[in-house]
């Protein structure tokens, strides 16, 4: 098959497609493939629909891309490689009209890069809590990314409506996070206790969100960042002992 044509169905068993996640990876015997979408819009009843009375497609089709070609028989064993995804959302006004740079998005965008997660979707909003709210449902409902980094709307304006986008949609608040950020950005500037950023799991994506300005972003990113991906990891149920074995 060339890149581009129409693609093949595959049927598997043994494999939790429920907790797979937008650029997560299947390795097919020597072929390797990459999620790339959820379930699919049904404009027409198809054949199968026509001769079956259903089709299972637009709610639990798993669709990918091959990343790595190779010979796919009956039998072969299937595996998960699972991978760390994330979207970002800058809140502007000003910047989703294109009048101002989303230099904070760079700053994020270039982060999370260096860590190796794989960035889904980067979008400029404006400061619209019903908005924000959506999107981020978006992300965790239907992108199922393991991680949401936010930037900006978390000041005292009356624009600034991030944190309260953010609590209308997250199942558990993250207390400890908005915390460290703060605490830590003390040294660096009193003003740092004026952030109203929150911090929360929806499903099975964490949110995060962090200041406006780059200069805040790289600092209170990175004091938390490698804490995050450890947090990703435990979400996933990747790790499950967050102990340390001390030796008598």
């Amino acid at each position: 098959m060339k890149p581009g044509d129409f693609g093949e169905n595959l049927v598997v068993r043994g494999l939790d497609l429920d907790r797979l996640r937008i650029g997560d990876r299947i390795r097919i015997a020597d072929a390797v493939l990459e999620l790339t979408q959820f379930g699919k819009e049904c404009h027409d009843r198809c054949h199968i629909y026509q001769a079956m009375g259903d089709c299972i497609m637009p709610r639990h089709g798993v669709f990918a891309r091959v990343l790595k070609g190779g010979d796919v028989r009956v039998g072969d064993p299937v595996a998960a490689m699972p991978s760390y995804t994330v979207a970002l959302l800058t809140a502007s006004t000003k910047g989703s009209v294109g009048d101002r740079a989303d230099v904070s998005g760079d700053v994020m965008a270039e982060m999370v890069a260096e860590k190796g997660l794989n960035i889904i979707e980067r979008i400029i909003v404006p400061d619209d809590e019903v908005r924000i709210a959506s999107e981020l449902e978006r992300f965790a409902d239907t992108l199922r990314v393991s991680l949401v980094l936010t930037s900006g709307g978390t000041g005292f304006s009356r624009r600034d409506v991030t944190p309260e986008a953010t609590l209308r949609v997250v199942d558990r608040l993250c207390p400890g996070i908005p915390e460290a950020m703060r605490f830590l950005s003390l040294a660096v500037s009193r003003k740092a206790m004026l952030s109203r950023a929150v911090a929360g799991i929806r499903g099975g994506t964490l949110i995060v969100n962090l200041p406006g300005s780059p200069k805040a972003v790289r600092e209170c990113l990175g004091f938390v960042i490698d804490e995050l991906l450890h947090g990703l990891e435990i979400l996933a149920g990747d790790v499950e002992d967050c102990a340390v074995t001390v030796k008598p």
